[in-house]
């Protein structure tokens, strides 16, 4: 069985048959490490840098909405809310097939069952707790909004096949309405700051995910004129980010002092094409994106803590 399931796990992830061959010979120990990085996979999300564009924005939310007199209690049901229906999607998917790794075996099926009943359990008695009394009842429409845009996502990824960056950037405007819907829950109101607070996340994600998806695609560069050949898309959206940075600074919807924290991540994104090239370290590349996010979600908040007072 173990062997089974490390053959089904390499063959859908992309692995090459002669590597199956060797897995059966080394007994159970390495099968069985597969057999549970694969139960792992069918249940828990595995996009690392999905859980970073949820959770960065809900912290910058909470932060502004208790910076500006707000109060915890309604948070802790908004983040129950949050986290499990963004798990439960992977069972969800694992179970309908909708994704590579999806669930195949009767074990596998009983599994990811047993966590959509969990999850939705879960969520259940978050929303429940969320709207009692008939509390945050303005969450309801940035709840709408982030479900339509993950419906619009999968649109895309159905009738778009070479839109993967395209449809994340749809995905991201749903996973960051976690920064108003946290704002508004701690402060009982919608108001500038809190569409800051999106348009903001929203607009680092996307510039975030471009980034990634440029340095994926430009790996083999091997001069600086093959970067910027793969690149001008990336250039024209740095640029298209200042504008509507400036632009929302000027119509005074959105504070000079939180559009300094778009500093850091622009000098990144335009020191690129500056430096040498060198082999991609997908690693330190996710690392060095957690730190642009967890810098900039201070320098919005600290921002935004100062130009809306």
């Amino acid at each position: 069985m173990c062997v089974q399931v490390a053959v089904d796990y390499y063959a859908e992830v992309g692995y090459e048959s002669k590597s199956l061959v060797r897995l059966g010979t080394n007994g159970c120990g390495e099968d069985c490490k597969i057999a549970a990085s694969r139960t792992r996979s069918l249940i828990i999300p595995r996009e690392h840098g999905a859980w970073g564009i949820l959770l960065v924005p809900l912290v910058t939310g909470a932060t502004a909405g208790l910076l500006h007199g707000g109060s915890i209690p309604n948070l802790v049901p908004l983040c129950v809310v949050a986290v499990a229906l963004f798990w439960l999607r992977t069972p969800i998917e694992s179970w309908l097939g909708g994704t590579p790794v999806r669930a195949r075996t009767p074990e596998e099926l009983r599994l990811v069952r047993k966590a959509v009943l969990a999850l939705s359990s879960v969520s259940a008695a978050g929303l429940v707790g969320l709207f009692w009394g008939g509390r945050n009842r303005g969450l309801i429409g940035i709840g709408s909004a982030a479900g339509a845009a993950f419906l619009i996502q999968v649109g895309v990824r159905s009738i778009w096949r070479s839109g993967r960056t395209a449809a994340q950037m749809v995905g991201a405007a749903g996973l960051t309405s976690t920064a108003p819907a946290a704002y508004s829950a701690v402060t009982g109101h919608l108001d500038a700051a809190a569409w800051s607070l999106w348009g903001a996340n929203l607009l680092f994600a996307m510039n975030q995910i471009h980034f990634v998806q440029l340095r994926i695609g430009a790996a083999r560069a091997a001069n600086r004129h093959e970067k910027l050949a793969a690149g001008r898309g990336f250039l024209a959206g740095q640029l298209l980010l200042i504008a509507a940075v400036t632009e929302a600074c000027l119509h005074h919807l959105f504070p000079w002092t939180a559009a300094a924290a778009f500093v850091p991540v622009l000098a990144r994104g335009f020191g690129w094409f500056i430096t040498p090239p060198k082999p991609l370290a997908i690693h330190a590349l996710g690392k060095s994106e957690l730190f642009y996010a967890c810098l900039f979600g201070v320098l919005v908040v600290a921002g935004t803590a100062l130009g809306f007072v």
